[in-house]
């Protein structure tokens, strides 16, 4: 597959998959676009246009034309200057990679990561809380997250990529789409009736599996194995964890257990403060997941070879 070819699947993957609803994702593109077209000559010069297209910031080709024939990537959860040259290597040994894929965001996407966040409002929205609610609560974390990321050296990974002319990319919200989508509609067919039950569906699921036999598996942050599950909502996408205080319109709301990749103290504390389950899937076996689902997606499309590295394990859910 041609790399430009790939990156439109990852994109249109994460669009099939988004909590928020297809219809949700394209009337954020229209805005976008009449954003672009309201534009003065000179402020054109500067907007990122791939945002018209694709509506996730943290997810683009960081070096590479786009006409490039990729036949083998090499895909890691952190893909960074290290894992550049790694690639530069095994090609040197005959191993040749054509394409290196991250999940996690680097260069210009980890720059403007944060403007994911704002999906996290209507998110929320379709578990009852209300959008003036989200919004406002949103603000204030998502200029935090932008202040926090502005003073990083964002182009060392692609400054690599391209002084070796290896194709660059990478894939974020798409693949945490997945994983939440792919997660809520398991809970919400099967109701577990405890957070046992939650955990126990949870390490049924390879990923998790794999995470426990390593000593970082599922695990129960706040409740107990016997504590009633009760509404489950599953929080893995939207850039980085939201504000802390939208716990207390999340209980209001109904939600009585959250499922999460992580979570920060602050947040904990006030999770536990409205009485809300917290069940810690795991934040490296939850990105594995996340983007397995994706290259199955790819494969389906395509001849693609994965080389695995840096944390990630491919499992394939295509049946042969």
């Amino acid at each position: 597959m041609k790399l430009k070819k790939i990156y439109e699947l990852i994109v249109q993957t994460g669009i099939d998959s988004d909590p928020r609803g297809k219809k949700t994702v394209l009337k954020s593109l229209d805005k976008k676009k009449k954003t672009f077209k309201g534009l003065k000559k000179e402020e054109k010069a500067f907007f990122d246009e791939e945002s018209l297209s694709n509506p996730y910031a943290d997810t683009r080709i960081l070096h590479g034309k786009g006409s490039e024939e990729i036949k083998t990537a090499l895909v890691g959860i952190d893909a960074e200057s290290p894992e550049i040259m790694l690639a530069d290597r095994l090609t040197e040994k005959g191993q040749k990679i054509d394409l290196v894929i991250g999940h996690h965001p680097e260069g210009k996407a980890f720059a403007n990561f944060h403007e994911v966040m704002y999906m996290q409002a209507d998110i929320l929205r379709k578990f009852g809380v209300p959008i003036n609610i989200a919004e406002s609560l949103l603000e204030g974390r998502i200029r935090e997250v932008e202040r926090s990321v502005s003073p990083a050296n964002h182009t060392r990974a692609s400054d690599a990529a391209r002084l070796l002319n290896i194709p660059f990319m990478c894939a974020h919200t798409p693949a945490d789409n997945m994983v939440t989508t792919f997660l809520q509609k398991i809970f919400d067919r099967k109701k577990p009736d405890t957070l046992g039950d939650v955990i126990q569906i949870l390490k049924d699921i390879p990923e998790y599996r794999e995470a426990a036999r390593n000593n970082s598996g599922p695990s129960i942050l706040l409740g107990s194995n016997d504590r009633s599950a009760g509404q489950i909502f599953v929080d893995m996408t939207g850039g980085t964890g939201g504000s802390k205080d939208i716990f207390q319109s999340l209980a209001s709301s109904g939600i009585n257990t959250i499922v999460g990749m992580h979570l920060g103290e602050a947040h904990r504390k006030e999770a536990e403060k409205h009485h809300i389950n917290v069940v810690i899937a795991g934040h490296i076996s939850s990105d594995n997941l996340g983007i397995n689902l994706v290259l199955d997606e790819l494969q389906k499309k395509g001849s693609l070879k994965i080389v695995p590295c840096s944390g990630f394990w491919r499992h394939s859910r295509i049946k042969k």
